[in-house]
């Protein structure tokens, strides 16, 4: 595709206008595409009907991608899935049997935030799995949907992205051993050279030991469990949370859910027997098939020796096994209720349709964000934002600057590996040739590697939390039935504020050799702590106490 436009800061012009319009007009579609639209015209020379021709063959190339039609095809069985477990009565099963542990408030949103450690290994599918399946409990309890979508989304990304076999890894490995391996190729200092290939041939070391420089990922997630445990929020997260609470709606009266699990006809007959396993064993089924599946595919391509656990998760293809997985939830759902005799094969496909159904907004929101990503990848916004770090600069605050830049980046572009691929190359030469060090004896220019990428890591999934152009944003939408631009609303003020503390007691202190980084998180830790107890309500404080027996339906607010 031929491109007009010059490079610059005019790159950045259609996906802060599809973030502003969207923010401001709450039309998340309307919004998506203008900023299509506009970026298809810069690169049509400022023809409107080639802008939008190619307009439309952004979103053509969207759906082409092969890892995006995956997670359509993924998505629309999984929300098949959640249609037959709800009609049959097995999603009301689970609520049921979870009434006699989640009993309080704050007791579902812990039940939440534990559960991300069942589904660490893909935020995907953490996302999508966990939002579906805790949503009825939540609502139960009167928690509001953008609650919830936060919950789900502030544990997805920062875990996969800080534990160590998960879907993420192989990718953070292959980008840093790259990198160095160019690097090294590129070196005529012999002596040089062979350092940077020893440090290409242990990227893995390189990634496990810049887990601790990961600032934002681990001290967001925390600060979730800070939040449940204090009963305490600010922002527009107070105010969703005091409607929800005093009973004026889980979602703001006028909000577009980005999935409506309730408007497909997916309520469960009255005689329909509510019973836990025809929801538990599905989605059981769906981890299990995945995990086997990541086994499967990354094990295909290694030698027997050479099948450890994180080469394996590695090289696995996700997408393939997730595909397998959500087909075959859908199967043992249909089957289970069908062998039952709880609903006949037409009911149980029906339902199945309609749980497709009601991800279709959701799916159409996400094609828009593909095909803006599309668009600023033709625009060149990712290696203008990378650019930026070109200029010479002192190297201790080399590590800050990459998070915000990645920050940056992931929010203008919506994609956290996307970003990650953007810098790497990037910032991993500029760091070493600053003098960042590639060597494991420690030292101040090993830790300034380090804390470049984690940076990288950090800032993609701050951006990707903040940006409502994100896939997993919407993703995490969709599987909590919450509007789009409430859900980022809500979140963006927490993130901000994790942000900030982490660059002001992690990136620059620790880059300065003041301060260990694990009593930098610690520090962090105890001022988010300071900031809910000065800053932070609780949304229910003068509220009448409701204490309701498990099984009658009152929640209790505690």
């Amino acid at each position: 595709m031929t491109t007009y436009i010059e490079p610059g800061w005019l790159s950045l012009a259609p996906p802060l206008i599809a973030i502003a319009l969207a923010l401001l007009t709450r039309e998340v579609v309307l919004s998506l595409f203008a900023g299509v639209w506009m970026g298809a015209l810069f690169l049509a020379g400022w023809d409107p009907l080639v802008g939008t021709g190619q307009s439309l063959q952004f979103l053509v190339d969207a759906l082409v991608d092969e890892d995006h039609m995956a997670i359509v095809i993924f998505s629309l069985l999984l929300g098949g899935m959640v249609g037959v477990m709800a009609r049959s009565g097995g999603t009301q099963g689970i609520v049921d049997a979870l009434e006699k542990l989640a009993t309080t408030r704050r007791r579902a949103q812990l039940f939440a935030w534990l559960s991300a450690a069942f589904i660490f290994f893909d935020d995907y599918a953490n996302t999508l799995i966990r939002g579906n399946a805790l949503r009825p409990m939540t609502d139960r309890l009167q928690i509001s949907r953008e609650k919830l979508a936060y919950v789900v989304d502030s544990t997805a990304a920062p875990l996969a992205v800080s534990a160590v076999i998960t879907t993420w890894i192989g990718f953070q490995i292959t980008q840093v051993r790259d990198s160095l391996g160019t690097l090294a190729a590129q070196t005529p200092d012999p002596t040089r050279a062979a350092e940077l290939q020893a440090g290409a041939d242990n990227a893995f070391l390189i990634v496990l030991h810049s887990i601790p420089y990961l600032f934002y990922p681990i001290l967001a997630l925390f600060f979730v469990l800070m939040i449940i445990v204090m009963k305490r929020d600010f922002g527009a997260m107070y105010h969703a949370e005091r409607r929800a609470y005093s009973g004026g709606g889980l979602i703001r009266p006028g909000a577009q859910p980005a999935s409506d699990p309730t408007s497909a006809g997916l309520q469960p007959p009255a005689d329909a027997p509510r019973r836990w396993v025809n929801a538990a064993i599905p989605v059981l089924t769906v981890i299990g098939v995945a995990l086997a599946g990541l086994w499967g595919t990354g094990a295909a391509g290694l030698a027997p020796d050479e099948r450890t656990v994180v080469n394996v998760i590695g090289a696995a293809d996700p997408f393939a096994a997730l595909l397998w997985a959500s087909f075959a939830g859908c199967a043992v759902a249909i089957a289970m209720v069908t062998a039952q005799r709880i609903l006949t094969l037409k009911e149980a496909l029906d339902a199945w349709l309609g749980g497709i159904q009601s991800m279709l907004m959701a799916i159409i929101i996400l094609m828009l964000a593909w095909a803006l990503g599309g668009v600023t990848g033709e625009l060149g916004t990712g290696p203008y934002l990378a650019s930026l770090l070109q200029d010479t600069l002192p190297l201790v605050i080399l590590p800050a600057l990459v998070f915000v830049v990645a920050a940056l980046t992931a929010f203008s572009t919506g994609t956290s590996w996307g970003t990650m691929a953007i810098l790497f190359p990037v910032v991993i030469p500029l760091a070493v040739a600053m003098g960042a060090g590639v060597g494991f004896a420690g030292g101040e220019n090993y830790i300034i590697l380090l804390g470049t990428v984690s940076s990288v890591m950090a800032g993609a999934v701050f951006g990707d939390h903040s940006s409502p152009i994100s896939d997993t944003t919407v993703l995490s939408s969709m599987a909590s039935s919450c509007d789009l631009v409430d859900h980022v609303r809500t979140q963006l003020p927490y993130a901000l504020v994790v942000a900030a503390v982490g660059l002001a007691v992690g990136e620059f202190p620790v880059a300065f050799g003041w301060i260990h980084p694990w009593v930098a998180m610690a520090v962090g830790l105890v001022i988010l702590w300071a900031i809910l107890r000065i800053w932070g309500k609780d949304p229910g404080a003068d509220l009448p106490e409701v204490e309701g027996e498990p099984g009658n339906g009152q929640p209790s607010r505690v």
